[in-house]
């Protein structure tokens, strides 16, 4: 099975209201497509997040990065298998996005190949239990929000934005808890906002507002202060902007972290499982991590969600970032029902896309 066709269409998505990141704050995403056509027919798709913060990347040097070395590397391959595809990539420095869409492509290609959805091919569920992201502002806003989507979703995990400073943090966990009930449960990610010397005394904050995973407290490294770090808390620290390859879990692993982020939308679906076997070999656990998908990056990058099994999940699938958007590509948002999304049974992926509204939001960047 050849690649014999292949498009990329980008595309902008406005916010339903302005977004504060840890290092930027945006009222709209921008988002690429990747279409991929076999000589048989079958079509396989990625979606990719392109902020210049995240992923290093602009729409033209995306462009570039298909038109000149990812796509050219995959010219003649038999894609059906994916180590072949990951040997020819391997040689490219960088590029991890562009490289990671296409392996993602690929995947989608070879379960509508196997006429199933992905999740399905890998033995995954049809539904897929998913996390409200509560992004940093004053604490009673964040409060209103998270309960919010609990009334409306019946979501009960939250990943709650943290790094506004220890007090204002104490008092959001506390404001979101009073607003949510004690049984749900918390992930606080701090995006790194602490120093090193700050962050043993953040994770006994988190410990006494009963959160139960710590993201990124502080920058980590895979040395002996993450290790003594973690061996000092009972909290789980989920690593996730240090470990984007499987290379980097490893390192982390061998130090003793006992949780993951694996972000299919940030490095595909390939880097993804190996990141996932990794973990499972080390008695880890991996999480599903936000990328800022909108609904068809959601619909794909959960088809990994729903293949990890139960006691390898270090918490529920973070995929709800598309409910912030105003605006889709797709023909109807997922919807979210006692705080799970039921994915497609089809595994035909032009029938998620709304042409219309995909020409409607276009951006004059596009490369076949």
């Amino acid at each position: 099975m050849k690649i014999a066709r292949w498009s990329l269409d980008f595309y902008r998505l406005a916010y339903r209201r302005q977004v504060v990141w840890a290092n930027a704050v945006e009222d709209a995403g921008i988002y690429a497509l990747l279409r991929i056509e076999s000589d048989e027919g079958l079509a396989g798709m990625a979606e990719g997040t392109v902020k210049a913060t995240w992923s290093g990347v602009s729409p033209a040097s995306l462009a570039a990065a298909f038109r000149d070395l990812v796509m050219p590397a995959a010219v003649g391959l038999d894609v059906s298998d994916p180590a072949t595809l990951r040997q020819a990539l391997a040689p490219l420095p960088e590029n991890r996005l562009a490289k990671g869409m296409l392996e993602t492509a690929c995947w989608m290609l070879r379960a509508a190949r196997a006429r199933q959805p992905l999740w399905q091919l890998w033995g995954g569920t049809p539904e897929v239990e998913v996390t409200w992201t509560v992004t940093r502002q004053p604490p009673e806003v964040m409060a209103r929000e998270a309960a919010g989507a609990a009334e409306r979703h019946g979501i009960r995990a939250f990943k709650i934005k943290g790094g506004q400073g220890m007090d204002v943090d104490q008092r959001a966990l506390r404001a979101i808890r009073r607003a949510v009930g004690d049984g749900a449960v918390f992930n606080v990610d701090a995006n790194s906002a602490y120093a090193p010397d700050e962050a043993a005394a953040y994770l006994r904050l988190l410990e006494d507002e009963g959160v139960e995973t710590a993201e990124d407290p502080c920058p980590l490294r895979p040395d002996t202060h993450f290790e003594a770090l973690q061996r000092g808390t009972p909290l789980p620290i989920l690593v996730d902007s240090p470990c984007a390859t499987a290379a980097d879990a490893a390192l982390f692993l061998e130090r003793g972290a006992r949780s993951l982020s694996a972000k299919p939308g940030r490095i595909g679906m390939t880097e993804t499982l190996a990141i996932g076997k990794l973990a499972h070999d080390y008695g880890a656990r991996i999480a599903t991590g936000i990328y800022a998908e909108s609904a068809l990056g959601t619909l794909i990058n959960l088809q990994q969600a729903a293949a990890v099994p139960a006691a390898d999940s270090a918490f529920a699938a973070e995929q709800t970032f598309f409910l912030t958007l105003a605006e889709q590509i797709v023909p109807a948002e997922p919807l979210i029902r006692r705080g799970r999304v039921a994915l497609p049974s089809s595994p035909c992926l032009d029938d998620w896309i709304d042409r219309e509204r995909l020409e409607r939001h276009r951006l004059p960047v596009s490369v076949s």
